[in-house]
């Protein structure tokens, strides 16, 4: 059974990172700034015009996958910060993680001869074809509805169309970890094919709690908006 991190709003915003050092990436996403001193969390929020409540509730996804969601009647700044958090998120993934998986995996496919290296080069192309198409229908179609939504207008979309095309495209990274973990020869790049793998497997829990705050937070705050329509 998990237990439920013990931080809350007045916790200050170092110890919380220095507790979990995995929730340091998700300041960017949320644009704030290192250089926070001995501030709260609430503080720091409030800052940099962050909802304190939701920027708690993703570290919490963070720290534990199984926590239970709660927030009860969403307001305009959690779905403006959700949103703006998950459009950084896919910038992230697209502009920093895949170019720096890229740049070490380029040397291993290459160490690695036909056999592997054709196998490593597609579960690798595969999976990011997979991620970018979502990101783009998430970038072009679910924010855009969500945008016309906020405003009032109408349009035959609905969020549960993204929840049953929500699906989870990570089995092509467990496959590139299982590779290079436990097929490649031991004799190429050892060193390197460590750190990539720690890597990847980095990303995919990363990934996996992104899919977890669309399924958990921004779909029913989508629902909450949708239910609320004249």
């Amino acid at each position: 059974m998990s237990k439920t991190p013990s931080f809350s709003e007045k916790t200050k915003l170092y110890e919380l990172i220095a507790d979990n050092p995995k929730l340091l990436p998700l300041l960017s996403r949320f644009g704030i700034q290192l250089g926070f001193g001995d501030r709260s969390v609430d503080e720091v929020c409030r800052q940099n015009q962050v909802s304190t409540r939701l920027f708690l509730q993703v570290c919490l996804l963070h720290i534990d996958h199984d926590t239970p969601t709660h927030l009860p009647a969403p307001d305009d700044a959690d779905l403006t910060s959700l949103l703006s958090y998950l459009k950084a998120s896919h910038r992230a993934y697209l502009d920093e993680h895949f170019p720096h998986i890229e740049m070490h995996l380029s040397r291993i496919i290459e160490a690695a001869g036909t056999k592997y290296g054709n196998m490593l080069d597609h579960f690798y192309n595969e999976y990011k074809g997979e991620m970018v198409k979502h990101f783009k229908y998430e970038d072009e179609v679910v924010f855009p509805y969500i945008a016309a939504l906020r405003q009032h207008q109408d349009t035959d979309y609905s969020i549960d169309q993204f929840r049953h095309n929500h699906s989870n495209i990570e089995d092509a990274l467990e496959d590139m970890t299982n590779i290079l973990i436990k097929y490649l020869p031991g004799n190429i790049l050892p060193s390197e094919r460590i750190c990539i793998a720690t890597d990847i497997m980095e990303l995919s829990d990363d990934l996996t709690c992104h899919s977890l705050i669309e399924e958990h937070i921004l779909i029913p705050f989508v629902e909450s908006l949708e239910n609320a329509k004249p």
